[in-house]
């Protein structure tokens, strides 16, 4: 076998590539190929193309006049089909080059797309299971043309003879293959049966398999059907009741799962036709399920997830298209403008299956958002129509617990919304309590679709959440008290102002939290940058950087002066006991914040239960 360029040598003469054809099967086996498995699919494939250009020479013809015969009874594995065969010239010119398919002969070039394979190395598969290939077959094309015989080996050698017409009395192709000792797992009858079903189970085409137990050697005689039945969506039922039925039973057969809800796909302009099968349970957001997509019936891939756009991780989908182009291993698809428009058309199938559950069957959207919220929240950022349509009723954690927006809003006109999940569980408690409507932001989507809330809702006003909303809403503490509690505030202020924390006593709900630590996460950053820059900074410029630069927003730790304990630490006298029981406040409000505590936090902790401890124990000696 030959692999023919043109190559320039020092005369000018041309020159011929020569192909080591073991270390080809050995590329194509470790690089193309993802198993040895796939020489059936190739075998089959070509016999479907083959078929394919049988009809379109007699298309009166029925469809199932012509068909494909499987043949293993573990010492050889047969293909036969009906399909056009080939001459002898054929042979020569298709056979022996590699990389020349008979799917580009002149005469079928405006026919390619009715064809799977068009890359002219499907064959070599078959060195992947067996040193020898022997080829037999009759042209449709040319009746009165003799049968021809092609052996090719794994050396490189091959051999063509013409033999009587006698040798093959109908047109149409048998591949024989000896199989190696080491290609039994799946050269055997019952994995070629499997691989048989598994790759050719939505053919059009008659398939049959003997394993040589009870027919004629599998040329003509008797075999198990492979394809008994049409694609479940192809076929015809006595209610659309039983159609959805069927439809998610042969889903639940596929992967495994009971769908949640079916969604028929057809897109007439590709001809391509399956299901959608809704997962019942959710999804980690970004994971995406592989597809299993036919080409005109033959199993390209399991896993193909180019089909859908990255948000639609709540479907598997299977499908069979006719004008999706396969990559040379035939087990993915190429990124053409085909698939960007199946792709895009698939979407707007997804999208039309929501609208209708939400406009006409409420339950069903319901159980579907209760598991894929996720799902719909990716979408709705950048789908007006969906936003619309399903942000009021979307689930979101607030400090009303987990709602929907609609039900928020009906109680909260102004509706604030943290940054982060650690600032909402600061604030809370408290914000509940003093009746603030707080959103949970923190989440991937939430902020940015909470936000939007007003499009739906133009009577809503929506703003972040600012600490000084939080603490205006606290209620100040009387004249009396705040001087009293002064002397306790000042070393307070003196201990923690290490974390640039400032001290504030105010009254609120609940009276069982002691303090309320109040930080975000951009004005830390903001002082270990600021910290940062003071330290590698000098001389006049590090003079004139510290004058220009602004002030880093500072924590606040505002203690409750309705807490029990509160009120008994702002009546120490003890200069030390006070300021251990202000880091005491300050590292259980940090630890209460669920935001990672610094090395200094942490150390701040140890030592202050430490020194509490020690002082209970000395006064109790």
């Amino acid at each position: 076998m030959t692999l023919h360029d043109t190559a320039t040598g020092p005369a000018g003469a041309d020159r011929t590539f020569q192909v080591d054809l073991r270390g080809l099967v050995d590329l194509l086996s470790h690089h193309l190929y993802s198993s040895p498995r796939v020489y059936l699919r190739e075998l089959m494939q070509n016999a479907v193309d083959a078929l394919t250009a049988r009809h379109g020479l007699e298309p009166a013809a029925p469809a199932d006049a012509f068909g494909i015969r499987l043949y293993a009874d573990g010492s050889v594995v047969r293909v036969e089909d009906d399909g056009v065969g080939l001459t002898e010239a054929d042979v020569h010119t298709f056979l022996a080059t590699i990389g020349r398919s008979s799917k580009r002969a002149d005469q079928l070039v405006e026919q390619r797309g009715d064809f799977i394979g068009q890359f002219g190395i499907g064959l070599l598969s078959c060195f992947l299971v067996a040193d020898e290939i022997h080829v037999l077959s009759r042209s449709a094309r040319t009746p009165d043309a003799p049968a021809v015989e092609w052996r090719g080996r794994g050396d490189g050698s091959y051999t063509v003879r013409a033999l009587p017409a006698s040798a093959r009395s109908r047109p149409g192709t048998t591949v024989t293959l000896t199989p190696r000792a080491d290609a039994g797992e799946w050269t055997r009858p019952a994995q070629v049966q499997s691989l048989a079903r598994h790759f050719g189970s939505l053919l059009r085409h008659p398939v049959t398999f003997d394993d040589g137990t009870g027919g004629t050697g599998g040329s003509g005689g008797p075999g198990a059907p492979v394809n008994p039945e049409a694609a479940p969506w192809a076929r015809t039922y006595p209610t659309p009741g039983a159609r959805s039925r069927a439809l998610a039973a042969y889903g639940e057969e596929v992967f495994g799962f009971t769908p949640l809800d079916t969604i028929e796909l057809d897109l007439p302009a590709v001809g391509l036709k399956g299901i959608a099968c809704v997962l019942p349970e959710a999804v980690p957001a970004g994971r995406r399920h592989g597809h299993r997509v036919h080409v005109k019936g033959m199993l390209l891939s399991e896993q193909a997830e180019e089909i859908l756009p990255e948000w639609a991780f709540f479907v598997r989908c299977v499908v069979d298209a006719e004008s999706l182009r396969p990559t040379a291993s035939r087990e993915s698809l190429y990124e053409d403008d085909t698939l960007t428009a199946v792709r895009d058309a698939l979407a707007e199938r997804l999208r039309g299956w929501i609208a209708r559950a939400a406009a006409s069957d409420p339950d069903l959207l319901g159980r579907f958002l209760q598991a894929h919220h996720l799902a719909v929240k990716s979408l709705a950022v950048h789908d007006d129509e969906i936003l619309r349509m399903l942000l009021p009723w979307l689930p979101f954690e607030t400090t009303d617990g987990h709602c929907t927006l609609d039900e928020f809003a009906r109680t909260h006109r102004t509706v604030l919304v943290t940054s982060s999940v650690e600032e909402f569980r600061q604030v809370a408690a408290i914000a509940s309590a003093a009746g603030l409507g707080v959103v949970n932001g923190g989440y991937t989507y939430d902020r940015e679709l909470v936000h939007r809330l007003p499009e739906i809702r133009p009577e809503v006003t929506v703003a972040d959440l600012d600490p000084a909303t939080l603490t205006a809403h606290l209620d100040p503490v009387d004249r009396e008290t705040e001087l009293a509690a002064a002397a306790y505030l000042a070393l307070a202020r003196d201990a923690l102002a290490v974390f640039d924390c400032d001290v504030a006593l105010r009254t609120f709900q609940p009276a069982s939290a002691p303090a309320l630590l109040v930080d975000s996460r951009e004005a830390r950053h903001e002082r270990t940058r600021s910290q940062l820059a003071r330290e590698q900074e000098g001389g006049l410029w590090g003079d004139i950087l510290g004058a220009l630069r602004q002030e880093a927003p500072r924590a606040q730790l505002i203690l409750n002066q309705l807490n029990p304990l509160v009120r008994t630490a702002v009546a120490i006298d003890e200069p030390e006991l006070a300021r251990t029981s202000a880091e005491a406040l300050y590292g259980q409000a940090a630890l209460l914040s669920r935001r990672p505590l610094r090395p200094a936090e942490s150390s701040l902790i140890n030592r202050s239960f430490l020194d509490l401890l020690a002082h209970a124990l000395r006064k109790d000696s």
